[in-house]
C-alpha cells in the first residue's frame, strides 16, 4: 500500500481528490494538511511514500515546504499538483525538490500512475508542464541553475529522457522502444554524465534549461 499525505488550502479539492484515491485499491491517502505551516508538522509525523503538494497556499507557500522539509531531511518524494501551467513555479518547484508535476485536471488513472512512479522512485512529469518548463527555462537565464552547456544528446537519448520525464522505469522504455534494458540502463547513464546530473530529476531539468528537448 503506497502512503499519501495531501496538502491543500482548497478542502473541496482535497476531498475530491481523497474521494478519488480511496477508489484506488494500492493506494491510502493516510493525512491531509490545509497549508504549508500544517504540512510542516504533519508530513514528518506520518512519513508518507508520497506527498500531494498544492503549490499556492496561505501562511507558507508548497516552495516553501518543500525547502523546509528537504533541510529537515523529511522530504518524501514529492509531486505537485497545481491549477495554473505556471512554467517559473514549476521550475522552483523542481530546484526545491519535486519529483513530479501535474495540473489538478489530470485524469485519476494518470494521478494514480504518477504516484506509483514517485513511489517507485521515479518521476512524473504532465506534458503539458513539460511544455511551459521549456518555455519559462527559454525566457532567459534567471530561472536557469546551470548555464553550462553539456554535451549534445543523441536522438536516442532524447527518446529516452523524454520517457524518463513522463515518469517511465528504464524497464517501460525498454518495451516501449524495443530495446534491452540494459542497453536503456546505460543511456541513462550517458544522460547522467553528459548533463552531469545526479539523478533523473537533475537531468530532466538540465536538459531543459540547455535546450536538449527541442
Amino acid at each position: 500500500m503506497i502512503r499519501v499525505v495531501l496538502v491543500d488550502d482548497q478542502t473541496l479539492v482535497r476531498q475530491g481528490v481523497r474521494g478519488l484515491l480511496d477508489l484506488v485499491p494500492d493506494i491510502e491517502v493516510v493525512g491531509e494538511a490545509s497549508d504549508g505551516a500544517e504540512a510542516l508538522a504533519t508530513v514528518p509525523a506520518l512519513k508518507p511514500d508520497v506527498l500531494l503538494l498544492d503549490i499556492r497556499m496561505p501562511r507558507l507557500d508548497g516552495i516553501g515546504v518543500l525547502e523546509a522539509l528537504r533541510r529537515a531531511g523529511a522530504l518524501p518524494p514529492t509531486l505537485v499538483l497545481t491549477t495554473f501551467d505556471d512554467g517559473d513555479a514549476a521550475i522552483a518547484a523542481i530546484k526545491a525538490g519535486a519529483k513530479g508535476l501535474m495540473l489538478k485536471d489530470v485524469s485519476l488513472e494518470d494521478l494514480a500512475q504518477a504516484i506509483r512512479a514517485l513511489a517507485d522512485d521515479r518521476t512524473a512529469f504532465q506534458p503539458a508542464l513539460t511544455e511551459s518548463l521549456m518555455a519559462a527555462l527559454q525566457r532567459g537565464p534567471s530561472v536557469a541553475s546551470d548555464s553550462h552547456v553539456g554535451e549534445a544528446l543523441t536522438a536516442r537519448e532524447k527518446e529516452v529522457l523524454h520517457l524518463i520525464c513522463a515518469g517511465y522505469s528504464n524497464r517501460e522504455i525498454a518495451d516501449l522502444l524495443a530495446l534491452a534494458e540494459g542497453t536503456v540502463k546505460n543511456h541513462v547513464s550517458n544522460l547522467l554524465l553528459k548533463l552531469d546530473a545526479r539523478d533523473r530529476t537533475q537531468a530532466a531539468l538540465k536538459a531543459l534549461q540547455q535546450g536538449q528537448l527541442g
